[in-house]
């Protein structure tokens, strides 16, 4: 069966570049095509890099991509996450300027998920956000509700001692 795809919108806090500088706003809207393939340039906003970054790794055999009918590259959200996973344990140091801002003002942090571990009722899944691993506890039904899996993009939203995950739609 081939995987869902439909657009998402995610709203990440970072400077508003249709704003006046002098705005307050501080807010830009970042596009996902697709949960378990990704295109080159929406692999370069989860990683935080340039999308020639994500090709110079893909053309150097550091990524494994595929092709779509019309010849653009994509990236299984499998291989994605494990290379965010590669990335954070590297110690690659995020662009510069970044403050951490970038994973939201409002404590949601969008990653992939990495793995996935179920013990009869309870599940722990894993999300690489950036340079930040996230993990959270939940229902295994909540984890088969929102097809939590290797590669789906998923935010934590963290409130308090409290994460909760949800799968944008």
């Amino acid at each position: 069966r081939p995987p869902r795809r439909f657009g998402i919108s995610l709203l990440a806090g970072l400077p508003d570049r249709r704003a006046s500088p002098s705005s307050a706003n501080t807010s830009v809207l970042i596009s996902f095509s697709g949960m378990s393939t990704f295109r080159m340039g929406e692999a370069a906003q989860l990683l935080g890099v340039s999308p020639d970054t994500v090709r110079r790794w893909a053309d150097a055999g550091r990524l494994a991509t595929g092709r779509t009918s019309g010849g653009h590259r994509t990236i299984a959200g499998t291989e994605l996450a494990r290379l965010a996973q590669d990335l954070a344990t590297e110690g690659t140091p995020p662009p510069e300027g970044d403050t951490g801002a970038a994973l939201s003002a409002r404590n949601r942090f969008t990653g992939l998920v990495t793995r996935v571990v179920r013990d009869g009722v309870m599940a722990q899944v894993e999300i690489q956000a950036g340079p930040h691993r996230v993990v959270s506890l939940l229902s295994a039904e909540a984890v088969d509700e929102l097809g939590l899996e290797p590669g789906v993009l998923a935010v934590a939203a963290v409130k308090a001692t409290n994460v909760v995950v949800e799968r944008p739609r």
